[in-house]
C-alpha cells in the first residue's frame, strides 16, 4: 500500500461506529476502507449491514474492507454439481446447525497446509463467539459418525447470511455443509449469501461476482427482512 493510499483511509475511534461511505474503499487490495474501531456486537452489526467486514492478522490494527466486485451466492440460482450430488447421495455425512460453534471456528482458524498464519485471531474468535451467544453467528457442521470432519460459520442479519470461513478434514465435507446451508436458506427466503472475495473454491460452489451497486441493493433488501427462524434447525423435507 502506498503512503497516498494510507492517507486516504479513515481512522476510526472507539466511540459509536462511524464508517465512511463504501465507495471510498481502495481498489487494491480488495477494498480496504478503514482502520481502527472495535469488534463489539455494535460495531460488527453496523459494519455488516453496510457491506463492510473486518479482516486482519495478529500485530495489525483492525482493518475494515468493502470490496467490489463482491463474491456472492444467490440461493434461488444455486445448483449442486454432479460430483457433489454423488457425494450427497452416498449418505456418508450428516449435517447439523449450531451444535458446536466453538469447535468450528477453532478448526477454521487453524493454519492451512499452504499458509503458516491465520486471519482468525484470538480477538476475532472471541468476537464471533459473542455474536453466536447473541444469536447472530451460526455454524454448520458435517459429521462422519461422531467425528467433526467439516463445516463453516458466518453471521445472519435479517435474511442475509454472511459467510466467514469453512474447513474440511475429509473430501467434500465443507461442500456438503455449504449445500445444506444454501438449500435451508433458500427455503427460508434468503435472497443473498455474502462470500466477500472470490476464489476458485467458492466459484466451484456456484459463487458469482456482482458490482457494488447491485450487491448493496440486495443487501439492503435482505437485511430489512425479518430474521431467520431461531433456533436454527435443518428442515428434513428439503430436497438437495
Amino acid at each position: 500500500m502506498t503512503r497516498q493510499s494510507e492517507e486516504r483511509l479513515s481512522l476510526l475511534g472507539e466511540g459509536p461506529p462511524d464508517f465512511p461511505p463504501t465507495h471510498q474503499a481502495l481498489g487494491d487490495p480488495n477494498g480496504l476502507l478503514a482502520v481502527g474501531g472495535q469488534l463489539t456486537p455494535e460495531w460488527l452489526l453496523a459494519a455488516y449491514k453496510r457491506g463492510i467486514f473486518p479482516w486482519y492478522s495478529d500485530g495489525q490494527p483492525i482493518l475494515w474492507w468493502s470490496p467490489s466486485p463482491r463474491c456472492v451466492v444467490l440461493p434461488d440460482r444455486f445448483s449442486i454439481g454432479r460430483s457433489l450430488r454423488k457425494t450427497l447421495r452416498r449418505g456418508r455425512y450428516t449435517v447439523t446447525f449450531d451444535r458446536c460453534f466453538g469447535e468450528v471456528i477453532q478448526a477454521c482458524s487453524e493454519p492451512r497446509a499452504q499458509d503458516d498464519g491465520t486471519w482468525i485471531t484470538g480477538e476475532m474468535r472471541e468476537a464471533y463467539l459473542e455474536m453466536h451467544r447473541l444469536g447472530y453467528a451460526h455454524s454448520v457442521e458435517t459429521w462422519e459418525g461422531d467425528r467433526l470432519v467439516g463445516g463453516l460459520y458466518g453471521l445472519a442479519i435479517g435474511r442475509v447470511f454472511f459467510g466467514e470461513s469453512m474447513f474440511h478434514r475429509e473430501t467434500d465435507a465443507s461442500k456438503v455443509a455449504f449445500a445444506h446451508l444454501v438449500r435451508q436458506l433458500q427455503f427460508w427466503g434468503c435472497p443473498l449469501i455474502d462470500c466477500q472475495v472470490s476464489n476458485p473454491h467458492l466459484t466451484s460452489l456456484g459463487a458469482v461476482e456482482v458490482e457494488r451497486a447491485a450487491f448493496e441493493q440486495l443487501l439492503a433488501r435482505g437485511t430489512a427482512m425479518s430474521d431467520f427462524p431461531r433456533p436454527w434447525t435443518l428442515s428434513r423435507n428439503i430436497a438437495l
